[in-house]
């Protein structure tokens, strides 16, 4: 979104790109509308940030994915403080969850995050970001840059068979590709949610260049984590492999 700061400079269209959608980051207060309060009690905003909040701690406690990426991101010298690097805002209700790279802060999304599994499977998707941002000098502005980083994210946390059949990516004939076809899926709605400027067919070529580097490209969890399995453990404690404590 373009812009002007405090003062008379300019800010350039890029720097804004995705920020329409967490109108917190851009110092606007955001204003539930009627619906969401009817359906889904949107607007009680304290309520929410202090719930989100717990959340956050709880998983920082007890979640052996978050446990994970706090560990590689310290190890790779870029240690989480929950107070500066966590924030639990009020978002546009297309998305969940952010990461900032402008303030290497991960956004978690209190009015639509508002259950512990949710909150945590944001965490560990934008913490991977954060990861890659720390260790590779990550440019969201370069598409390259930012489909290889999306495209990571959810082949490591997001995509099993269960929810890729439940959301069409997939089908019974074609199971050996249902998995990457969900990640491509979800790595290109993150890619055009937050590059307005960028085109549909221009965004599946991208992914579709950078999609077997990064999709093999399994740090730090060092496996593709299944649903209601016990990988999430065993990441965990197999995180020594990777130098992390």
């Amino acid at each position: 979104m373009a812009g002007q700061s405090s003062g008379s400079t300019p800010v350039d269209k890029e720097d804004n790109w995705g920020y329409d959608l967490y109108p917190e980051r851009r110092g606007e207060a955001a204003q539930a509308k009627w619906w969401q309060v009817a359906l889904f009690g949107a607007g009680q905003t304290k309520t929410e940030k202090t719930a989100c909040e717990r959340n956050v701690y709880n998983c920082f406690q007890n979640s052996p994915l978050v446990k994970l990426m706090y560990s590689a991101l310290k190890a790779s010298g870029c240690e989480i403080d929950l107070r500066r690097h966590i924030a639990c805002e009020v978002c546009d209700v297309k998305v969940s969850g952010g990461y900032d790279p402008r303030l290497n802060q991960i956004v978690i999304c209190q009015n639509v995050a508002r259950s512990k599994g949710m909150v945590q499977g944001i965490l560990t998707h934008e913490m991977i970001h954060m990861f890659d941002a720390c260790r590779h000098e990550l440019n969201f502005k370069d598409l390259n840059h930012l489909a290889c980083t999306e495209i990571r994210a959810a082949n490591l946390t997001h995509c099993s068979f269960l929810s890729a059949m439940t959301q069409g990516d997939a089908s019974f004939f074609r199971i050996q590709k249902q998995h990457a076809e969900c990640v491509k899926h979800k790595a290109l709605g993150s890619v055009l949610a937050v590059r307005p400027d960028v085109t549909k067919e221009e965004a599946l070529a991208v992914i579709d260049k950078v999609f077997l580097k990064c999709y093999n490209d399994l740090e730090p969890i060092g496996r593709r984590v299944r649903r209601n399995s016990a990988d999430m453990i065993r990441a965990y404690k197999e995180r020594g492999n990777y130098g992390y404590e």
